[in-house]
């Protein structure tokens, strides 16, 4: 059934491929994200939160710019990768094809901003640089709710197919607003989809490794029921793209299929990737089931 698409769809006759577009609303949000990042990393540390507190005094300035700048090397490249990932999924020729062309390229973008992007802003986050917030005890409580394995996982799961039913996802396509929030959405529920297989806080901590393994098996299911959805649909769910220039000879089908694929195949892969690498961790500590919810908080 052709769901009816309701909304302007401003394309061009043909993508410019000598053109890079940058929206500024992005770049305003992750130039505050970095220096939200920033201040939030010096002012922790000014405050006795890192490693590099010697007694009761203040450690060398030479010494606190040798940590910080170790830091740098060790924990920033992640942080800053994951905003470099934003830049680049919502900018750009990305941008353009998966809002004004192709549904496929939409599929591409959403999965850098669920499954890279997340683990590579946890990963580069210090644990003792969100250790101060915990002490707050409302902030404290709703983190630890937040970032419970069954929140984490229904949360996500929900979002991505709520987002992906043919009337929210029009109405994404349809009004920018809506887009943006589209958006954001996916990045929170990835953060928190994440949280249990990266956290750096023993407080929210880790599952062990074999619930990892679970917990990533289990959250590809309703992810691959998504894309089987998508691809095996039959009729144009996302009719926004019908109106757009072809692009490599695709029909709106074929997009569409493809996009299903994209989901279900590199997405599929990225999460038994992950189990992959978090068995051997495993392996490697003797099977340990601890290890994982016993990391130290850096």
């Amino acid at each position: 059934m052709l769901v009816p698409f309701v909304g302007p769809l401003h394309v061009a006759a043909s993508i410019s491929w000598s053109r890079f577009t940058v929206h500024w609303s992005t770049v305003v949000g992750i130039v505050l994200l970095a220096a939200l990042y920033e201040f939030g990393f010096v002012r922790t540390a000014e405050m006795g939160n890192g490693k590099w507190k010697m007694g009761p005094g203040r450690i060398a300035q030479a010494s606190r710019t040798h940590f910080l700048f170790s830091i740098s090397y060790s924990r920033r490249f992640y942080f800053y990768a994951g905003l470099m990932t934003i830049f680049l999924a919502l900018n750009g020729w990305l941008h353009d094809l998966s809002d004004y062309y192709l549904f496929s390229a939409h599929m591409v973008q959403h999965l850098l901003l669920t499954m890279l992007v997340p683990p590579l802003l946890i990963l580069g986050t210090p644990g003792w640089m969100l250790r101060p917030l915990l002490r707050q005890p409302m902030i404290g409580r709703v983190a630890r709710f937040i970032t419970r394995p069954k929140v984490c996982f229904a949360t996500f799961n929900i979002v991505l197919a709520a987002w992906h039913l043919p009337p929210v996802y029009n109405a994404a396509m349809a009004t920018h607003g809506v887009h943006i929030v589209q958006h954001l959405m996916f990045l929170v529920a990835a953060v928190m989809l994440w949280w249990p297989i990266v956290s750096p806080l023993p407080e929210l901590p880790r599952l062990s490794y074999p619930l990892q393994m679970l917990y990533l098996f289990l959250t590809s299911i309703p992810m691959s029921i998504v894309a089987v959805y998508i691809t095996y649909g039959g009729t144009l769910l996302y009719p926004a793209y019908a109106a757009a220039p072809r692009i490599a000879g695709l029909t709106p089908l074929e997009d569409q299929l493809l996009g299903g694929l994209i989901m279900w195949i590199p997405g599929g892969l990225v999460i038994f990737g992950v189990i992959t690498v978090i068995f051997f961790r495993w392996q490697s500590h003797g099977a340990d089931d601890s290890v994982a919810s016993a990391q130290v908080s850096y």
